[in-house]
Formats: C-alpha cells, structure tokens, sequence
C-alpha cells in the first residue's frame, strides 16, 4: 500500500532541509530549490488527489472558491512553530500544481545579512523612495523585512506595509506597522497607497510596483513627504531607472525623470551568489545613492555616466555589484570564479582582481 501524501509533513520536512521553495506537479515527484539549485525528492510521483488533496489541506474556503473559477491563486499558510509559507496555485496542461515559498518566523538583522553599512543610513530618511531591485529568489523581501525591522525597532513610527500576500508579519515594537493585503484589506497597491496617506503613515512599503498608477501614487507619497520602500525586478540601477521611466508615455517622461530625481535616494540591486566551500548564498548588492551628480544625469537622461560613478567606491558610498563581489572573494566567502560566473561586467571585475583601481578620480594599472 503507497504512503499518503501529507502536504503538512512534506513542508515541515522541507523547511528542516533548508528549502526555500516547493514545486508539487502532478505525475511528478515533489521538488525542493536549496541554496539556488531545484533537487528532486525520492517518492512516488503526485497524482491529481495528492494536489487536490493537500489544497483541501491548506486553503481556507475562500480560496478554494477561487480556485474553481481561476487558474492562479496566491495565498498565504502557516504551520505554527514552523514557517509561514506563500502558495502559488496554478495549472498546466489542466493539472492542478502549487508553487511554495518558504517565509521564516524570524527576521534577520541588517548586520546578519553581510549587506553594506550605508542600508543603515538609508533608512534613515525620511522621505523620498528607496528600491530593492533584482531577480525572483534574489532576497528582495528579506533584505526589505530587515529594513522594516530596523525601523520597527530603533525608531517610533507609522509603518504601513501594502502585499499581494503579507509575507514576513511583524510585531509592533518601538514602531507601529499596519499590514494590509491586497484584495482583503485594499483593492489595489494604488488604492493602498491613496488611502495609507489619510492613516498617518510614515513609512510606507509597497509589495511591488508593477504599474504607472502605482508608481504615480507612489512618487506622491513620497513627494508629500514620507519614506517610499518598494521591489522592482531589475538588476541594476539604470535598468530601474529605465523601468519606472518606461512605465509612462513618452510625452510624460521628462516630467518623471524630474519627479525621480527629487524624490529617489537610492537603488539597492541584488543577487545570491553559491558558495560551493560554504554550502550557502551570499547577498552583492549594487548601491546607487542620488547624489546631485546622479540627479543631474537622471534629468538629462545620460544614465550610462552613473555606471562610471558606481565604479568609484569612494564616491558618496556608492558600491558596484563588482566590487561587492571582489569584497566577498576578499573574506573568503566566494572564489574568484563565483564571482566571475555572477559579474556582468567580467572584464572590469579582473582588472579589480588585479589591483586596478576604476574610478572618475583615477584610473592605473
């Protein structure tokens, strides 16, 4: 007689193997993603009711409603002691399927997470936008999770969060934070954020900014004078520039770029890089801070210059991702081929290997 698939069991077992994602398709055997990479479990493939089965488990009714009618759901569950998780419930080729991401109980310190001191400092305004860019899977949430943890408790504010699910839920320490959701507690990130200005906020975190009415209502907010955090899935800063730019038409866009260079204070591009000696990830980052130079490149639309002023780590504490990863070859974290495999600029990172200072106040070999 087979074993009985039990959703429960399998995410608690996940979440002791370190996984940070779950693949459950029918016909197959479930998968696990481990630092990076997908492995496969050893069990019997998944029927129909295995699926079936695990999401009477784990959605409540309402979701389930939905599901008879929608081919994507997203929807939060928690084993207590254990993980909150964020379930994707999709099909292919009619099959029922659920796509998992692990969320942890406990937040990590900014300090835990090996990122640059100057995040520290950043959260320290109080307005304008700071944005966390990167590829799915790249840490975004984490490293906004420890933002807002910093705030909630070194300082006395009104953070209201705005998430298509809530992910990480916060205890109020020093801070307040108000968590809402969308389609259960506001219509859309729009809305959200409309309304988050008549709730006395301070800081205001939106789960993703993926349209013009959200990124309008977003340069609202922080124009009016409180601090903007958000995601973008982009890898580096002129790729977000670009993006929130791109979001509007082209006669506006002058008129963004101005609004971006008042209100934007810093981009915050990441990626994870294996480590195979460690047997873990490691965050880089590239840190662009909107200095007066950077202000002015962004209104004329010369962004190409701020990857020249990136180059220069001296500069207002700017940081290029290939001095990230030459800092973390530096402590042993990563090799040099790690890092090579991670760069987008290969031939720039050698010449940092070899002592070759880039930069707009020098330049030697």
């Amino acid at each position: 007689m087979e074993d009985i698939f039990s959703i429960i069991q399998f995410l608690r077992q996940a979440v002791k193997t370190g996984a940070s994602d779950e693949h459950l398709m029918v016909g197959h055997a479930p998968y696990l993603r481990i630092n990076g990479f997908i492995k496969k479990v050893t069990s019997q493939p998944l029927t129909k009711e295995d699926i079936d089965n695990a999401i009477l488990d784990i959605a409540p009714t309402s979701i389930r409603d939905k599901i008879l009618t929608l081919c994507d759901v997203d929807f939060m569950y928690e084993i207590k002691g254990c993980s909150r998780f964020r379930i994707n419930y999709n099909r292919q080729l009619g099959m029922p399927g659920l796509v998992i991401r692990n969320i942890p109980y406990e937040i990590p310190k900014l300090k835990e997470l090996s990122l640059p001191d100057i995040l520290g400092t950043l959260i320290e305004q109080h307005n304008g936008i700071i944005l966390v860019t990167g590829p799915t899977g790249c840490g975004k949430s984490t490293t906004i999770a420890s933002l807002i943890n910093y705030i909630n408790e070194t300082k006395a504010r009104h953070v209201i969060t705005i998430e298509d699910p809530v992910e990480y839920v916060f205890e109020c320490k020093n801070s307040i934070i108000s968590q809402r959701q969308i389609g259960v507690d506001t219509k859309t990130f729009a809305d959200g954020i409309k309304y988050a200005l008549r709730q006395d906020p301070d800081v205001i975190f939106i789960g993703e900014i993926r349209d013009k009415e959200t990124m309008t209502a977003a340069l609202k907010a922080a124009e009016t004078g409180h601090l903007v955090l958000s995601t973008l899935h982009t890898n580096d800063a002129v790729q977000t520039i670009n993006r929130v730019v791109n979001m509007f038409d082209e006669a506006n866009r002058y008129l963004i770029r101005k609004q971006l260079s008042e209100t934007l204070r810093a981009t915050i591009a990441q990626k994870l890089v294996y480590s195979e000696k460690m047997q873990k990830r490691f965050p880089a980052c590239e840190i662009m801070v909107v200095t007066s130079t950077v202000k002015d490149y962004l209104v004329k639309d010369n962004l190409d210059e701020i990857y020249e002023l990136l180059k220069d780590n001296n500069l207002d504490d700017m940081v290029s991702m290939n001095s990230s990863l030459a800092s973390l070859v530096s402590s042993e974290c990563i090799t040099k081929e790690e890092a090579i495999q991670t760069s987008n600029d290969v031939p720039e990172l050698e010449k940092i290997f070899r002592g070759v200072y880039l930069g707009t106040k020098a330049y030697y070999e």
